[in-house]
């Protein structure tokens, strides 16, 4: 009886292991003064044809414009399309694109081409958009931002089914169309959406069942845990099941090299080059105030104080020797309870090389790390029978 205990606690605990998937998230913060568009997405192109070959498991890109922040990749599908035909494995995530700038209908459309050509390796990652400048220039009220999120993905969930239907939206009307392509994979593409500030948007994602998109970069991480439990009771009170670490992804940007110092030296300016990027777009809040985006103010001057100290020291970032770097993924993982892991790792300006070697120590001395099964002291007790 005792044998069979000790079996018991040894397959409870390799039950229990759940494994951590890691991605290269490529988020583009050049723009024509720093690097071409052709030079970036080379380079990305590249990155990504390792970064499949070395195990990882995704890759994700964003939807963005009009400024550095990632304005050059106005459509993720096209970047993701061409890394379909330089991977054997890897997904292909959108992160996020942005139902307000775009009539589902196409989308719908566009994205199920997309998983089609990549035989069923696409996650769908949405998002309501945040920049000030994106909506002002497409003529798109931030007030109606929700509204426009949430009609949106639903027409385009709708749209998926595969059959002839009628739509009466606040923003978009038709009657009787059939959406073609239909996606390869039954019944869609898995679904993620992205939150960041907004306790209301956890809720409805967990509400909704839907995969939770976090970035912590700038967030207060004791109210972050506060939200992501929000998301949980919702999915749970819903009746989704009980949420596992599977539902929850989070982008880090990340650096390995041989000493701490060295870390810091190779990243302390693309760092700051990063948050004067996202400064730059950011900018545009302080002349803008709206009822859907209650905290988003504070946002500029919350980039202010984002000095690469703050950064490292409040483990926002995960750089330095691959131990110190597995320690820090380790905690933050831990913490918000997170499976999948999208890395930053080409980021402000990084020279191309150290990007490459960044990715290749990875994937030799941290990713082999996590998703290991260890005995328990229990299996490894000697009974006699």
């Amino acid at each position: 009886m005792i044998v069979n205990y000790v079996k018991y606690l040894f397959a409870r605990n390799q039950l229990e292991v759940e494994e951590m998937k890691f991605g290269l998230d490529l988020f583009p913060d050049r723009g024509p003064k720093t690097k071409s568009a052709e030079q970036y997405f080379y380079e990305a192109l590249e990155l990504t044809e390792l970064a499949d070959s070395l195990g990882y498991e995704s890759v994700k890109m964003v939807e963005h414009y009009f400024y550095p922040y990632g304005g050059y990749s106005p459509n993720p599908l096209i970047f993701l399309a061409a890394a379909a035909s330089r991977t054997k494995r890897m997904r292909l995530i959108t992160g996020c694109v942005l139902p307000a700038f775009s009539h589902p209908l196409k989308q719908a459309a566009e994205l199920a081409m997309l998983d089609a050509i990549s035989g069923g390796r696409l996650d769908v990652g949405f998002a309501r958009a945040f920049i000030p400048g994106e909506f002002d220039a497409f003529g798109v009220s931030m007030d109606e931002s929700r509204d426009r999120f949430n009609e949106g993905v639903e027409a385009v969930l709708q749209a998926w089914k595969g059959e002839h239907f009628s739509f009466k939206g606040k923003f978009y009307q038709w009657e009787d169309v059939q959406s073609l392509p239909i996606p390869t994979q039954k019944p869609h593409p898995p679904v993620w959406q992205a939150v960041v500030a907004t306790p209301q948007s956890y809720e409805e994602a967990g509400r909704l069942g839907r995969n939770l998109m976090v970035v912590p970069y700038l967030a207060d991480f004791d109210v972050l845990e506060e939200h992501i439990e929000l998301y949980r009771n919702a999915y749970r009170n819903s009746g989704h099941g009980e949420p596992t670490k599977d539902n929850i992804m989070m982008v880090l940007h990340t650096y390995i090299a041989d000493t701490t110092e060295q870390a810091y030296e190779d990243t302390r300016d693309c760092m700051q080059e990063y948050v004067e990027v996202f400064k730059e777009a950011a900018s545009t809040w302080n002349k803008k105030v709206s009822s859907d985006y209650k905290k988003y103010n504070a946002l500029p001057s919350m980039l202010d104080a984002m000095t690469f100290e703050k950064i490292v020291s409040e483990k926002r970032a995960a750089i330095g020797t691959a131990d110190e770097v597995y320690e820090i993924i380790k905690e933050v993982t831990d913490r918000f309870g997170v499976g999948h892991l999208t890395l930053q790792q080409h980021f402000g300006g990084l020279e191309f090389i150290k990007a490459k070697k960044n990715i290749e120590r990875f994937a030799e001395k941290v990713m082999p790390r996590f998703n290991q099964k260890e005995e328990t002291v229990e299996s490894s007790v000697k009974v006699n029978a």
